[in-house]
C-alpha cells in the first residue's frame, strides 16, 4: 500500500472509529496484532485524550504504530521526529482542542486530515511500510 493509499484508508476508517483507532488500524497489514486488539488499545485515545483537551489521537496512534513496528526500540526518537512534522502539517497544533478551534472558532485541521497527516508523519519517520 502506498503512503497516499494508507492515508485515504485511514480517513475512510475515521468515519467508523476514533482518530487513534483509524491510524493504528490503517497499519494493521504491517503490525503483528489483530485489528480487534488494535481497536482496544486505541479506544481511549479518541477526542484528544480527555475529550479534546489532550494530544490529538491521530498523533498518539502514529506513535503507537512506531512502538509496535520497532518493538519499542527507538520509539522516543521516532516520536521526536513525528511530533514537529505533524504540527507543521496540521497548522501549528498537536492538541485536539486547538486543532478544532474550540476557543478561536478557527479549525486548523479536520479530523480526517489529522488522520492523513499522522499516517504521513509515521511513514516519513519510520520509513515506508512493507
Amino acid at each position: 500500500m502506498t503512503t497516499q493509499e494508507r492515508q485515504e484508508y485511514a480517513a475512510q476508517l475515521k468515519r467508523e472509529m476514533n482518530c487513534c483507532q483509524a491510524v493504528v488500524c490503517a497499519f494493521t497489514d504491517t503490525l503483528d496484532m489483530s485489528e480487534d486488539k488494535l481497536m482496544q488499545l486505541a479506544a481511549g485515545f479518541g477526542a484528544g485524550m480527555g475529550t479534546m483537551e489532550g494530544t490529538c489521537g491521530a498523533l498518539v496512534g502514529a506513535i503507537m504504530v512506531a512502538g509496535l513496528r520497532t518493538g519499542g526500540n527507538g520509539t522516543m526518537a521516532l516520536s521526536r521526529k513525528m511530533l514537529p512534522r505533524f504540527k507543521e502539517l496540521c497548522g501549528g497544533a498537536t492538541i485536539c482542542h486547538d486543532l478544532k478551534g474550540v476557543e478561536t472558532g478557527k479549525v486548523l485541521c479536520s479530523c480526517e486530515n489529522c488522520v492523513r497527516n499522522a499516517v504521513l508523519a509515521a511513514e516519513e519517520a519510520i520509513g515506508p511500510m512493507p
